[in-house]
């Protein structure tokens, strides 16, 4: 069965809370449970993951190496700032999509630049929550499932 990682970095788990004039108020667990129900209609088998620490998402994609077909990732802040996690993902074999809730483009200019996205076989940013089931769809036929 294919499987696939969603990992969020920090303040992600705040999702729903957190300045809902940019995030919306969709939870993390409301995600988790849509990419789910999304990923059953393929018959891939989801893994969500959320850590504010750096290291940690670094890990969990060391531990995706071999044992998964994909990983979706919306680094948060790290995305501007991580060379760890780019250098990580780098080392990672199998599809990487880089998913945005907000559009970074059109946020402070700090923001406009993402490490991930060097990496990233897409990046979907500015379609809200729903860019996470766009990234599963894409990973998906990447997969052939």
């Amino acid at each position: 069965m294919t499987k696939i990682l969603i990992l969020n970095g920090p303040n992600l788990n705040l999702l729903g809370q957190r300045q809902p004039e940019i995030y919306g108020r969709t939870t993390l667990a409301d995600i988790e449970a849509e990419c789910r129900t999304l990923g059953q209609e393929f018959g891939i088998e989801i893994e969500l993951r959320q850590s504010n620490h750096e290291g940690q998402l670094v890990d969990w994609i060391h531990e995706a190496r071999g044992t998964t077909q994909g990983i979706i990732i919306n680094p948060g802040a790290y995305s501007h700032t991580s060379v760890a996690i780019l250098d990580a993902l780098n080392a990672y074999e199998a599809p990487v999509v880089e998913v945005h809730i907000s559009n970074i483009h059109k946020r402070e200019s700090f923001r406009h630049h993402s490490y991930v996205s060097a990496r990233a076989e897409g990046v979907i940013a500015g379609c809200g929550t729903q860019g996470y089931q766009l990234a599963l769809r894409h990973l998906a036929l990447l997969a052939g499932a």
